[in-house]
């Protein structure tokens, strides 16, 4: 039996949902992710293999639905997919709220700047183009040097240096700039810190905490710490 054999329509619901990474490629589609490869690079942990069988179980669950795109695939959440986005957004208010420690396995830089990349405030940065550099000396080097270049609406995320002159460049541990982006950590404190550095001039340097936006979970209140004893 694959399903729960009940009739109550939250474990008909979870029969669809609770397979491994179903959730997080619902996530994916909902934050602006159309194509094969943006998705992976939401769930970069994913096997090309399995995303593929999961996007087959959510097409025939009537979640997703798959689109010609030119010479390319799209997938699009049908309205019943829609409809997931209060139940994942409700699952990430818990999650920042109760679910708040995390390990060095859950420190992920290419989940953490491909959300970044996706989340910055085009309108507020200025013409032409911007290049941001992120440093993490703490983790492996093919992952620790990043660059955002953005010019106009086009917005690239690149793991190699794209050649062009650096806006402003932010050095941190990983967990500095995951804290900082998940609203557990503001931007000045860790500047006083010294966790964080930034190089580049001046009103670039105070414009860039203004043009990242920070993750959508940011500003959920936290629960209070259970009193001890």
């Amino acid at each position: 039996m694959t399903g729960y054999g009940q009739f109550c329509p939250i474990a008909k619901t979870m029969e669809v949902l609770d397979e491994r990474w179903t959730v997080l490629i619902i996530r994916e589609l909902l934050a602006g992710s159309h194509h094969f490869n943006e998705l992976r690079r939401g769930v970069p942990k994913m096997s090309p293999a399995l995303l593929s069988k999961r996007l087959r179980s959510l097409q025939r669950a009537g979640i997703v639905m798959r689109l010609g795109d030119g010479n390319r695939v799209r997938y699009e959440l049908t309205p019943g997919g829609k409809e997931l986005g209060p139940v994942v957004m409700a699952l990430g208010e818990w999650g920042i709220r109760w679910r708040t420690q995390l390990g060095d396995e859950d420190l992920d830089p290419h989940l953490l700047m491909w959300d970044v990349h996706r989340s910055l405030d085009l309108d507020a940065m200025p013409d032409g183009r911007t290049v941001l550099r992120f440093l993490f000396p703490d983790v492996e080097r093919t992952t620790r040097e990043w660059w955002i270049v953005v010019q106009g609406t086009d917005v690239d995320l690149c793991d190699f240096d794209p050649g062009h002159d650096v806006s402003v460049s932010a050095e941190s541990s990983l967990r500095t700039m995951v804290d900082i982006w998940r609203g557990e950590l503001a931007w000045q404190p860790a500047l006083r810190s010294g966790d964080l550095t930034l190089q580049g001039p001046q009103a670039v340097r105070r414009a860039l905490p203004h043009w990242l936006k920070l993750s959508a979970f940011a500003h959920v209140p936290r629960r209070e710490p259970e009193p001890v004893g």
